[in-house]
């Protein structure tokens, strides 16, 4: 009997319709004769997401399982409360169970192989979401926002906003980046860190506690673990402390919004005001973030519309179940240390406080009463 997995291999990028996905992992039909479909009630989707402890993930986890259950899909939605451990027994326990499609956000994109490979073995294909999942062949197509696009908008944000290119300055920078273990991490990083090292180095941008890393490879000397709030505050607060008693922060980047909470309360604390309040970036468009925005603590955030991350998904799992290639627009940048993943990258967004109205509330993303508008 064909496997679904083998037949995703051996004709990835083609455009044929070969195999169909049938009511359990261990039961598959290869008959094209019959459309090459099988019934949405009779698959299993397995939805394995890292941790409820973001807004972020409650949304896509919520928004993916809508999707998938009014398509008619069963599915098992997991959230791993950022723990490795649990999310591999989880994705475990969904292929003990039967699951037909694994759409996995990982926690540590380097520890799922052997698991992968039991998911392999029972010919399970997978999507990573969001999160490039690593030095693992058992991963079929990875969708994502052009994370590398994310950081160069942070970037360029601060670089017009300080009038970088028109030689002004010096400004004291701090630089934050995301969780050592999070794939994305390093794109966000790289992104940003392109365009402001050059100012870097001229003087432009002076980093008083020293920690602006040598190389875009270093970035995760100032990794922040699990993108954690509470570690951002702790860690600006230490910079503060040490390195600011004469002198003042004019601009912080932060990867995403989560850090950027954190390091807002440490100058909370710190006695920072409007008068002093630095640069800061984000990403994600957090509810508490954006109305930070609003009150002009927050400068900017990148808005990836995860909307339209569990549309794509979804759309990528029908066509595994009805045996057809799902579309990717990128198959050259995502290797993952064993094969190049075919991927599907959406468009990331500047949102400030002037666009607020028009790209997150008039969109439905937010209501005004969210935002208290």
């Amino acid at each position: 009997m064909t496997s679904l997995r083998r037949t995703i291999a051996a004709f990835a990028g083609a455009t044929l319709l070969f195999g169909s996905l049938a009511a359990c992992s261990s039961e598959r039909s290869d008959d094209a004769s019959d459309g090459g479909s099988a019934a949405a009630g009779d698959t299993t989707i397995g939805i394995a997401m890292p941790t409820k402890s973001l807004e972020r993930w409650n949304n896509d986890g919520t928004h993916l399982q809508e999707l998938l259950q009014d398509e008619g899909y069963k599915t098992s939605l997991q959230y791993a409360d950022n723990k490795v451990d649990q999310q591999i027994t989880q994705i475990q326990n969904m292929i003990n169970d039967g699951a037909d499609v694994l759409v996995i956000a990982s926690i540590d994109g380097t520890a799922l192989g052997p698991v992968l490979q039991t998911a392999a073995d029972a010919d399970i294909p997978v999507i990573a979401y969001d999160r490039l999942i690593n030095d693992t062949e058992n991963v079929d197509y990875y969708a994502t926002f052009d994370n590398e696009l994310v950081g160069t908008l942070q970037g360029q944000f601060i670089e017009e906003q300080l009038g970088l290119k028109d030689g002004e300055g010096p400004f004291n920078l701090e630089p934050f980046a995301g969780s050592p273990d999070d794939n994305n991490a390093k794109f966000f990083f790289k992104g940003a860190w392109d365009v402001l090292s050059p100012y870097v180095e001229s003087g432009q941008l002076v980093v008083p506690s020293g920690k602006a890393p040598a190389t875009v490879d270093d970035w995760t000397t100032i990794g922040i673990q699990g993108w954690e709030s509470a570690k951002a505050q702790s860690e600006m607060e230490n910079r503060l402390n040490s390195f600011y008693a004469d002198k003042k922060v004019d601009v912080v980047l932060s990867p995403n919004d989560s850090l950027a909470l954190g390091i807002e309360q440490a100058l909370d604390g710190a006695g920072y005001t409007e008068a002093d309040w630095p640069l800061i970036t984000g990403q994600d468009a957090d509810q508490a973030n954006t109305k930070n925005m609003l009150a002009g603590k927050q400068s900017m955030t990148v808005w990836k519309d995860t909307r339209t991350l569990g549309d794509q998904v979804a759309k990528m799992v029908t066509d595994i179940v009805n045996g057809d290639t799902p579309e990717t627009n990128d198959d050259e940048t995502y290797d993952n240390g064993v094969k190049v993943v075919p991927s599907y990258l959406l468009p990331p967004q500047v949102v400030t406080a002037d666009t607020v109205q028009e790209m997150l509330v008039d969109s439905g993303f937010y209501s005004a009463a969210d935002l208290g508008l």
